[in-house]
């Protein structure tokens, strides 16, 4: 089997070194010991936009916020499902993530990141959901889930405060979507408590159907859209 080789390594702000490894064809973003994303496994990120846009079907001139880039399966899957109206804001606190999907991850984003419907905001998620005209939809895909395992400042977005602040962030009707790489009962509890109406969704990891089971919620604010 071949070995991995370390690419580039960062430090994330208020939180521990990332790094970029690569096996042959197939590479890997790691935080410590904890593998965040890998280009095999895009099925369940995927599904975090398709599931989305599924929500939103028939509206048009939607406003999309994709919290944390990674390996761009969410972006590059949501300017599938959405329309050429759309305007999606991809925010990514590490700017070495960016300049890895314009480097050595180039072939996996494609030309996802020059598509004239995305802009990219440098800096925290939580900024710029508290930032601008409301969004049709959150999607969150900042850590493992809502554990803030790789930076411990992302469980103020989980908290029941962060869950406020993305419910006014939306449009009536729209929805917040979280990704987690596991169950969380605590965080379905303060979902349901955040007036919201909750779904939580059991996915794979893999685009055949196969690998392991990933968590996506969808809470939409009650209202629909003028």
């Amino acid at each position: 089997m071949l070995p991995w080789i370390k690419l580039d390594e960062t430090t994330m702000p208020g939180g521990g070194p990332l790094r970029l490894m690569q096996r042959g064809t197939e590479f890997s973003i790691m935080s410590g010991t904890i593998e965040l994303m890998n280009s095999r496994l895009s099925g369940s990120e995927e599904q975090l936009a398709t599931l989305s846009a599924t929500r939103l079907a028939g509206r048009a001139g939607l406003r999309i916020l994709i919290g944390g880039l990674g390996m761009g399966f969410t972006l590059r899957a949501a300017l599938d499902c959405f329309g050429a109206d759309s305007e999606i804001v991809v925010t990514e606190l590490v700017p070495e993530v960016v300049a890895w999907a314009r480097g050595p991850l180039a072939a996996i984003h494609g030309a996802s990141l020059d598509d004239p419907r995305v802009g990219i905001h440098q800096g925290d998620v939580a900024t710029a959901i508290g930032a601008g005209k409301p969004f049709d939809a959150i999607l969150l895909d900042v850590d493992n889930g809502p554990d803030g395992l790789s930076r411990p400042a992302n469980d103020r977005l989980y908290s029941a405060g962060g869950l406020a602040a993305a419910r006014a962030a939306l449009a009536p009707g729209g929805h917040l979507a979280v990704w987690s790489s596991a169950p969380d009962a605590k965080f379905t509890r303060r979902l349901r408590q955040s007036d919201m109406t909750v779904e939580e969704i059991a996915v794979r990891a893999t685009r055949s159907g196969k690998g392991g089971r990933h968590v996506i919620w969808f809470a939409t604010r009650p209202g629909r859209r003028a």
